[in-house]
């Protein structure tokens, strides 16, 4: 058994969820090298989240960050937080929701995802900087 590690960085998005699976697997092409295993990927930040939703129907995207803008708005009377802008205090809430990690199965030398997965990028802020990323490996090589 083997480990691996390697830190990622994801150019910068638009507020929204994004679709990132290609983004992220073209920078580590290391992950050919295994036959099973995990990959855990995590996310360096407390304004963005990642997860694993519908890769196919754009719309899903849009529906959830509108689900989750009334899950946080923007503004609300009780955040006390709010020197970082109207954004900020909703874009923890929701990065406590989705969580900063994905555990993601590895087999012959690919991401297993199911038909209609993909890893997604959740962006909280209005303007957000590139966000960096860890993905930490461990299985059997190839």
């Amino acid at each position: 058994m083997a480990w691996f590690q390697k830190q990622l960085s994801l150019a910068p998005h638009k507020r929204g969820f994004h679709l990132v699976t290609r983004e992220l697997v073209d920078q580590l092409p290391e992950l050919a090298d295994f036959e099973v295993g995990l990959a855990h990927f995590f996310i360096l930040h407390t304004s963005a989240s990642l997860t694993l939703s519908e890769n196919a129907d754009p719309d899903v995207r849009t529906d959830l960050e509108s689900g989750f803008n009334v899950l946080a708005p923007e503004r609300a009377p009780y955040y006390t937080h709010t020197l970082e802008g109207p954004d900020d205090m909703p874009a923890h809430i929701k990065n406590c929701l989705l969580g900063s990690g994905l555990l993601v199965p590895i087999a012959r030398g690919r991401l297993a995802l199911g038909t209609w997965q993909g890893l997604y990028l959740c962006e909280h802020r209005n303007r957000a900087s590139g966000r960096d990323l860890f993905v930490t490996i461990f299985g059997e090589r190839r």
